[in-house]
């Protein structure tokens, strides 16, 4: 990645696309550590694209950025990260988002209906105490976002949540499957998910269920073991 000139090759990789009428017809979704690269790859693109993502990581001059987005007839992804880092529980992860969500719809006169927050999935199961929480509160966060800013979306880069017990994949696919169910009850707009490696809720094996409901929505101190 490093040897390629991004800035060339996204937006002629982006034309070859264009002429592939089943790619062409569903939304496409940018994301480059560079802006420029995300601007010149917007530039190329018809319909509306997602660009992932802004943050008020480095100050809210940065995050004027989103003006331009919206010039260029795009999405942003929200990432609930501010001056002082991630967002790491819930009253932090709504406190970032309800800021970033004044900044734009009032501030920049962004509309609404165009954001997407993604408030951070972190890992559960790791063994530290202050990370039993992190599942929980990425759902309520879901709830808040949806109930307390207006036609804003949410989106969830769901198998950060498994990463604990990356080697055992059956278990992975379990709790990424169980936490996007209740991500989806609790109001989840998109997810950044491997479809075939969902398991049906219904389908998973009941002692099973039940244990990893423990530890996503941390039910009991032990939930980890």
């Amino acid at each position: 990645e490093a040897m390629i000139d991004a800035g060339k090759v996204l937006p002629k990789f982006l034309k070859r696309l264009a002429a592939e009428p089943d790619v062409a017809m569903v939304p496409l979704m940018i994301d480059s550590s560079h802006f420029e690269v995300i601007e010149k790859g917007l530039k190329v693109l018809q319909g509306k694209s997602i660009v992932n993502s802004i943050s008020l990581k480095d100050g809210e001059e940065a995050f004027k950025q989103a003006t331009r987005i919206k010039e260029l007839g795009a999405m942003p992804v929200i990432m609930a990260f501010d001056e002082e880092g991630q967002a790491d529980d819930f009253k932090r992860k709504t406190e970032i988002c309800q800021r970033a969500y004044n900044i734009l719809t009032k501030d920049l006169e962004f509309p609404p209906e165009n954001i997407i927050f993604d408030p951070v999935v972190l890992t559960i199961g790791t063994g530290i105490e202050e990370h039993n929480n992190y599942a929980a509160d990425f759902i309520g966060s879901i709830r808040w976002i949806r109930q307390n800013l207006p036609h804003a979306k949410v989106n969830a880069g769901v198998s950060n949540v498994s990463f604990a017990f990356r080697g055992n994949n059956y278990l992975r696919e379990v709790i990424n499957s169980v936490f996007l169910h209740h991500c989806e009850k609790a109001g989840l707009n998109m997810a950044i998910i491997h479809p075939g490696k969902i398991i049906p809720y219904n389908q998973i094996p009941a002692e099973l269920l039940t244990a990893v409901e423990d530890l996503v929505l941390n039910n009991r101190q032990d939930a980890t073991d």
